[in-house]
């Protein structure tokens, strides 16, 4: 079979990576490239930079990835949808929830695969978590908390900290959790001088009864990528920025200290650090999609579970607004 004819929208900071892993993913041919502010990191290499996506579309196109700006993605996404291409968006599906519908309706109309870059499931930590959790090695799950804090990225002009950093925790930790989120209640701050905000807290709760709380800010001087899932077991601590996942399981010795038993509602037992395969979560990312074009597999993230997610982003910005918790 003929490999994948694939086309890049966008060559920024994320889009260069993506040409990156396209080139080398089996099964997939970097035919074309477009981006109207010009090719500033140089992966084009032999290839034309094109004007547009409809430029694009025209080089003949099985697949896409559109890696612009956040405003742009329902226009983008939607010609090719049109176009009969199979497309990925980068996170999140569009700059709001109706433009987002918009977008995975028209892909379920045409009867085309519709993904959306949410690479943290794709994470090697969060990957042997979720198995792990699925497998009953924490028992009943508890609670969901995710740290996400680093210095301000250049690249981002359009959205704030939740729609672009935030956006990842909400997507992982119901999927973690395999539940849909039923209550948020949210605070963000502006202390960069911005438009839009640089720090929110989050904390909610799941239709499973799991409690979640996100911390993401951009006003951190240093990287903070941390998932933590507590349950009757024990916990799983994931740090996504080194792909490392370690177990603390609570603790089988009786404690014969009467003023800490009372006080403690578990021991600390054994601690074990695992080793995992750590391959390139965006290389990952592309294996799937293209697989589900295929037929083979459906482990890419769909463009309903892409609208849900930013569902539940507007409803924190909206709790943040409003000073209420939001059902959703």
């Amino acid at each position: 079979m003929a490999n994948l004819r694939v086309g890049l929208l966008g060559v920024g900071s994320m889009g260069r990576h993506h040409a990156r892993v396209i080139r080398e993913t089996e099964g997939m041919d970097l035919v074309a490239i477009a981006d109207p502010g010009g090719d500033k990191f140089g992966v084009a290499k032999d290839l034309e930079v094109l004007p547009d996506v409809h430029a694009m579309i025209d080089q003949g196109l099985d697949a896409a990835m559109v890696a612009v700006p956040t405003v742009y993605h329902e226009e983008a996404a939607l010609a090719l949808a049109e176009a009969g291409v199979h497309t990925m968006v980068e996170k999140p599906i569009a700059a709001d929830v109706e433009s987002g519908r918009r977008v995975a309706e028209a892909f379920e109309k045409a009867g085309l695969v519709g993904a959306v870059g949410y690479v943290e499931r794709c994470n090697p930590a969060l990957l042997e978590m979720r198995k792990r959790i699925q497998d009953g090695e924490l028992g009943q799950i508890y609670q969901i908390v995710t740290r996400r804090q680093s210095p301000f990225p250049a690249r981002i002009s359009d959205v704030g900290v939740v729609k672009d950093l935030a956006t990842h925790d909400v997507d992982l930790a119901a999927w973690v959790a395999g539940a849909t989120y039923e209550v948020v209640f949210a605070q963000t701050a502006y202390k960069s001088g911005r438009e839009h905000e640089d720090m929110v807290t989050v904390s909610g709760r799941m239709a499973n009864g799991v409690l979640v709380n996100h911390l993401v800010n951009w006003l951190s001087p240093f990287k903070d990528r941390t998932t933590i899932v507590t349950g009757e077991k024990g916990a799983l601590v994931a740090d996504t920025a080194l792909g490392d996942l370690t177990l603390y399981r609570n603790g089988i010795i009786p404690i014969e200290w009467t003023q800490v038993a009372n006080f403690r509602g578990v021991s600390e037992g054994e601690v074990t650090r695992f080793a995992l395969e750590k391959r390139e979560p965006l290389r990952v990312e592309q294996e799937n999609f293209r697989d589900a074009i295929l037929g083979k597999r459906n482990d890419h993230v769909s463009m309903a579970e892409g609208v849900r997610t930013l569902e539940v982003v507007e409803a924190i910005l909206k709790s943040a607004a409003d000073g209420e918790s939001v059902r959703l």
